[in-house]
């Protein structure tokens, strides 16, 4: 779904949509509810995560950028607003806000930064168009139906994915006679979002001077290739006066230098190495490091082993990881890159002893314990995967993952009504509601389990499909 085309959907309404918004400084004034702003949100996200082919589905990647997100979130003021951030695998320069705080970041933008600061930069910049109300603001003042319809052409344009013309004909239609208006509306929107975002990423403690040198590289980018702009400058307008502001405004600032953390230089690599022709990404980390030319060695050496591993090239991997043990790497990202080599290679012992040992330094990290769980299975220790995955479950009953690891752990142990439950809980957190039903009907019919065990399910049944009954008559309108 390109993301870019759903703020568009938005920013080019007709004209008529953008009579009577409140004016910048009515911050507080939306019309737009917030529980329907969230709905919004929440719909989209859901297609997002099951149809999405560019939805990129990597714990290490997610907690990273979440992680970052967090960190922005909690220097703005009090807003009561809860962000997740997610990552699409589009080579194209690229982030947006979504209804309901959902932020996403286009896997070419993260690599296109030279700086933690500059893709903290972008992201204060969403975040400010979310606090601001921009997205609500400009739905604000329109009856639940016409929101409906938005949403509507939200779900097209994700049918549609496949088909451009029938995308950008989406966006075409009725917007040709408001583009102009709500330019204008939108250049004062991203006016704000900097100062705003700005005022975050300082009291975060990144570079705000990261924010500048990344629009200014935007910009540049734009006039050299201006029939192939950055889909980015398509989205955030981006002029000449606005970039003087923003900089006016960092002089404002005070200095100071930011050291890129190590998982912001491993994410680059990741995704680097993960996409793609996986022998160019080789070749190309292998340059890096032949010809010393190369922001982070580390990140070079984690990129060249995790495309040797795509590669199968199990040895070699085997000895860039090697390589960052020389280089005493402190990070989670290189514990689990080490044990996928042995897990790939059939080690399972190896690469068991390597979780057991990483989660003892990392405890809360999810990549390592759904690896664990996984080399668990893979090693025929079905007993001792479920175990792992159930105490986890306790402490955190809302991890999906962990249910259908557990789910896994149940079928490798034959028991399947608790395979059928186990399942059912993973659909049931994704929104699947009719699959959480069906599960739970087949884990009736599973001939095994004991009375504590089938009254558990019964209940849980009956509850699921009173909710799904709530939800289909609180339906938006379409």
């Amino acid at each position: 779904m390109r993301f870019g085309l759903l703020f568009c959907l938005v920013l080019l309404a007709p004209a008529a949509l953008a009579e009577g918004l409140p004016d910048l400084g009515e911050a507080s004034y939306v019309d737009l509810p917030p529980q329907m702003e969230r709905r919004i949100g929440e719909t989209i996200m859901r297609d997002v995560r099951l149809r999405e082919p560019s939805y990129i589905d990597d714990v290490e990647v997610t907690a990273y950028l979440n992680a970052l997100g967090a960190r922005l979130s909690a220097a703005t003021p009090e807003t009561g607003q809860n962000f997740e951030f997610f990552v699409l695998r589009d080579a194209t320069l690229n982030a947006f806000a979504l209804p309901g705080g959902y932020i996403g970041v286009h896997s070419g933008l993260i690599q296109a930064a030279q700086s933690e600061s500059e893709l903290a930069g972008v992201l204060s910049h969403e975040i400010a168009h979310v606090t601001q109300k921009h997205l609500a603001r400009m739905m604000g003042r329109q009856n639940q139906a016409q929101v409906a319809q938005w949403l509507a052409m939200a779900v097209a344009v994700l049918a549609a994915r496949s088909n451009s013309d029938l995308s950008q004909a989406a966006m075409v239609t009725g917007a040709a006679a408001g583009v102009q208006t709500m330019l204008n509306y939108s250049r004062d929107f991203e006016r704000e979002a900097d100062r705003v975002g700005i005022q975050t990423l300082d009291r975060a403690g990144f570079d705000v001077r990261g924010m500048a040198s990344f629009f200014e590289r935007l910009q540049k980018f734009g006039r050299l290739y201006e029939n192939n702009a950055p889909g980015y400058l398509r989205t955030h307008p981006l002029t000449t006066e606005r970039i003087s502001d923003i900089e006016n405004r960092i002089l404002q600032t005070q200095y100071r230098q930011v050291a890129d953390s190590v998982d912001f230089q491993l994410v680059r690599a990741k995704l680097r190495a993960t996409q793609g022709d996986a022998g160019e990404a080789a070749a190309d980390f292998a340059a890096q490091l032949r010809e010393r030319k190369f922001q982070s060695e580390i990140a070079a050496r984690y990129g060249l082993a995790a495309t040797q591993l795509r590669l199968r090239n199990f040895a070699a991997a085997q000895a860039q990881v090697d390589e960052l043990r020389r280089l005493k790497t402190a990070s989670p990202m290189v514990d689990n890159l080490a044990a996928d080599v042995r897990k790939a290679a059939g080690d399972f012992d190896g690469a068991l002893a390597i979780y057991r040992e990483a989660r003892a330094r990392h405890s809360r990290n999810k990549a390592l314990l759904y690896g664990q769980i996984d080399a668990l299975l893979a090693a025929g220790q079905a007993q001792a995967a479920l175990k792992t995955a159930s105490e986890e479950l306790q402490l955190t009953p809302s991890d999906a993952p962990l249910h259908g690891l557990q789910a896994r752990s149940y079928a490798a142990l034959g028991k399947r009504l608790q395979q059928h439950r186990a399942q059912a809980e993973l659909y049931a957190l994704q929104g699947q509601l009719v699959a959480a039903i069906q599960q739970l009907e087949l884990a009736q019919k599973a001939g095994d389990g004991d009375f504590f065990e089938h009254s558990q399910v019964d209940a849980r049944l009956r509850a699921l499909r009173a909710r799904h009954a709530e939800e289909v008559k609180q339906q938006l309108p379409m």
